[in-house]
């Protein structure tokens, strides 16, 4: 036995007018599901997307309208668009002179900049928000002796001690 539609009689009354006046397969849709609560196979949809069209329907957020919530999007953004080219303009013309784009400095600037930390995800969706598509490791440490390594080069052995003086061999095989 199926449960009986609940909700406020005129909330039904507007789902059966919805129906029949529907302009969109989502419309019609979120109306059958307010009606119909366990009719999510004969719509289409999951049960648990049932409920929601229900839920939206019952609160007015008709499908298809205006001012109905949309899929996708960037719902919670830190900056526009036009906020975000000017936030990057100057890392970005520097790495197009041959320089390289450092995500950790964009990251420590963004912090800076919303005045809280975020994730450095956040950092890689932002350059790949504005196609930036080169993105290239540290050359160096920022703390490494490029002296210092050159020297140690010159000086190291070839070989290691160790190795030469076991003389290694292969065994034989059986």
């Amino acid at each position: 036995m199926s449960r009986p539609a609940s909700g406020d009689e005129q909330i039904l009354m507007d789902a059966r007018e919805a129906i029949a006046s529907a302009q969109t397969v989502e419309q019609l849709r979120q109306a059958q599901a307010v009606v119909l609560p366990h009719t999510a196979q004969a719509i289409g949809v999951s049960p648990g997307w049932a409920c929601q069209l229900r839920r939206r329907f019952i609160h007015g957020h008709i499908a298809g309208a205006p001012d109905a919530p949309t899929a996708g999007g960037r719902k919670r953004q830190n900056m526009s668009l036009e906020e975000e080219r000017e936030f990057l303009a100057p890392f970005l013309e520097s790495a197009a002179l041959g320089g390289v784009l450092v995500v950790g400095q964009i990251k420590t600037a963004l912090d800076k900049r919303l005045g809280r930390e975020v994730a450095l995800a956040s950092v890689y969706n932002l350059l790949h928000r504005h196609n930036w598509r080169k993105l290239a490791p540290d050359k160096r440490h920022p703390q490494s002796d490029p002296l210092a390594q050159e020297e140690w080069k010159k000086n190291s052995p070839k070989r290691s001690p160790k190795s030469a003086k076991t003389g290694h061999k292969a065994k034989p095989s059986s």
